[in-house]
């Protein structure tokens, strides 16, 4: 089907047909791609985001590698994001392609696709994504017409249970990867080197690469993971993880895409700094993206200029895992506050921590929004937190709020994980007990009560973190903790309101992240049997996985909820960690010792 008709099908057959026809315009304010340069480009790049318009948009790294391939000589890249249910029943029912949102170019006939993994629940997305492209699933069965699936992304890191859909993976940081491979694409293009012979060159060239379906895997009899074997000549036994050289200069679009409809995130971001120092024990992203790497206070002004200008918007949000550990916090907030303020734009801080806080909040109150305050503690006890890393204690937390509250916020909102290592009952009564305390400390300043929501996930152990021996307890724990927490609030009605995630969804995520490639099948299966835009509550069908795994014959216990020994090899072992298993092994005896608690068995 030609781009002309697929574009006049678009407009006549699916946009009349779907509720919410403004996200799949295309068109938006800062576009960078128009009519004809797909057709005229030496690389045709289709960055796909494996989830809907309204998360895809809001996710700065497509915005960045949009950015960033637009720039580079002979490239066009154009985006693609997940249909809702009703777009994909059109889709489905008159045989329309899925299309890239720009100029509405059938996907199939890009040279790259380009996925972002960013969450295990986005697994059966990839795979839809690909089918309705009409691009075979698995990597064996496409031809040189197909383009090449290439992965990144967080999850990149145990790309195994995807292992059989994947041409390429790439490891680390996407700026500097995604431009060397457009640039030896074309050069390869330009020989006439066919698509599948690219795939063998290109892992050898390039250390941060993955050509997953050129190694194959063993397995131990007891099932446990035994290594992967190179099939062709030349490829690494390790896979390195690329590093943006220049993360001070790097480009950064300030004037990113500004969607049509409401999206997760309505604001211009700033990605500060890229790292964190804190290495909590559990934060997969904490533990991979190394060295840590900081934008001066300059360049983070003149990124906050360009983008005013560019976007409009009347929020700036500075990015970071751990913005509170930026080295020029208060001079930046100060600088931004005297530059933003007499125009009416509030500064957000997503992720401000507390014992930071006290220091910071004459700085930044006066432009941030005080609607609500989020501060993510993790565990209700001091030991817990000290022996996990996560730099918090009760005082500096109550001593932080009551300052918000005198600051004008007055509403907060406490993350907490259960399921933590060596937690016991008394554990879980303090989280109710912890949010209490922060609720009443509002009363010391003369006022009310604050509202205090809860929210309480269950821990997902990560590869490449200390935790990734542990087992994640079984979902029996999880909902008797949801019956502990629930029981509390009914006796003692405070004004705690507790968001509590899903076990199952918990459950599953657990097995995907420490999985291997056999759980392909079990991702297929589930697909094929209607499994879609998982992260969505009210898209999440855990019966299907359930029957997945009986078709297949696995068993997610195996993955989710067996402690490791220490001496298994794990099915991303093959991929560089910054830190070496030697000290993910120390961090996670060190866990247990300081609690005082044996390791599993």
């Amino acid at each position: 089907m030609s781009a002309c008709d697929l574009h006049r099908r678009v407009s006549a057959e699916l946009l009349p047909r779907v509720r919410h026809p403004a996200q799949y315009l295309g068109g938006e304010v800062n576009q960078r791609v128009q009519p004809g340069d797909w057709e005229r480009a030496a690389v045709r790049v289709a960055l796909a985001f494996p989830d809907t318009y309204a998360i895809g948009m809001s996710h700065l790294g497509t915005q960045i590698l949009y950015a960033l391939a637009n720039e580079l000589p002979g490239v066009c890249a154009e985006r693609v994001f997940c249909p809702q249910p009703d777009a994909e029943a059109v889709l489905r029912e008159r045989g329309i392609p899925l299309f890239t949102w720009d100029t509405r170019q059938p996907v199939r006939s890009a040279d790259v696709l380009g996925i972002s993994l960013q969450y295990e629940l986005t697994f059966t997305n990839v795979l839809n994504l690909l089918d309705l492209a009409g691009v075979p699933l698995r990597a064996a069965q496409r031809g040189d017409e197909d383009p090449l699936v290439l992965a990144g992304g967080p999850q990149a890191d145990n790309p195994e249970p995807l292992a059989e859909f994947l041409d390429l993976v790439v490891i680390g940081d996407g700026e500097h990867a995604l431009a060397e491979l457009c640039a030896a694409i074309a050069t390869l293009k330009h020989e006439g080197l066919r698509r599948r012979a690219m795939i063998p060159l290109l892992a050898r060239r390039f250390p941060w690469l993955y050509a997953p379906n050129l190694y194959a895997a063993d397995y131990h009899a007891d099932g446990t993971f035994a290594g992967l074997r190179p099939l062709v000549a030349g490829l690494p036994e390790t896979i390195a993880r690329c590093e943006t050289p220049d993360f001070e200069d790097a480009v950064f679009p300030t004037r990113p895409l500004i969607p049509w409809t409401q999206t997760v995130h309505d604001r211009y971001a700033i990605e500060i700094m890229r790292g964190c120092p804190n290495l909590c024990r559990f934060c997969h992203a904490g533990c991979t993206k190394r060295p840590l790497r900081l934008r001066s206070v300059e360049r983070i002004l003149h990124l906050a200029e360009e983008g005013y200008w560019g976007t409009g918007y009347d929020e700036i949000g500075l990015l970071s895992l751990s913005t509170s550990d930026y080295p020029h916090l208060r001079e930046l907030a100060a600088r931004l506050t005297e530059r933003f303020a007499p125009r009416h734009v509030s500064i957000s801080f997503p992720s401000l921590r507390v014992d930071r806080m006290l220091r910071d909040l004459p700085a930044v109150g006066s432009t941030v929004r005080k609607a609500g305050l989020t501060m993510a503690v993790e565990a209700a006890d001091d030991a817990m937190r000290a022996a996990l890393r996560k730099k918090v204690v009760d005082g500096d937390l109550l001593a932080g709020v009551r300052a918000a509250y005198a600051a004008g916020w007055r509403h907060v909102k406490l993350y907490f994980m259960a399921g933590l290592p060596g937690e016991r009952p008394e554990d879980i009564d303090g989280i109710w007990h912890l949010a209490q305390q922060v609720s009443r400390a509002r009363c010391d300043l003369g006022l009310g009560p604050a509202a205090v929501t809860a929210a309480v996930a269950w821990l997902v152990p990560k590869p490449h973190t200390p935790l990734q021996w542990m087992p994640q307890p079984r979902p029996e724990y999880f909902q008797e903790v949801r019956r502990r927490l629930l029981e509390l609030k009914r006796q003692h009605r405070a004004a705690i309101h507790f968001s509590l995630s899903r076990t199952e969804r918990a459950q599953l995520e657990a097995v995907l992240a420490r999985g291997d490639r056999r759980l392909g099948a079990v991702v297929y299966e589930a697909w094929r049997r209607g499994a879609r835009l998982d992260g969505w509550d009210d898209c999440f069908r855990p019966d299907l996985w359930t029957a997945a795994f009986a078709a297949v014959g696995l068993d997610p216990a195996f993955y989710a909820h067996r402690a490791r020994p220490l001496t298994e090899r794990f099915p991303w072992d093959h991929i560089a960690h910054p830190l070496g298993r030697d000290y993910l092994e120390r961090s996670y005896r060190d866990v247990y010792d300081r609690l005082g608690r044996p390791l599993p068995a």
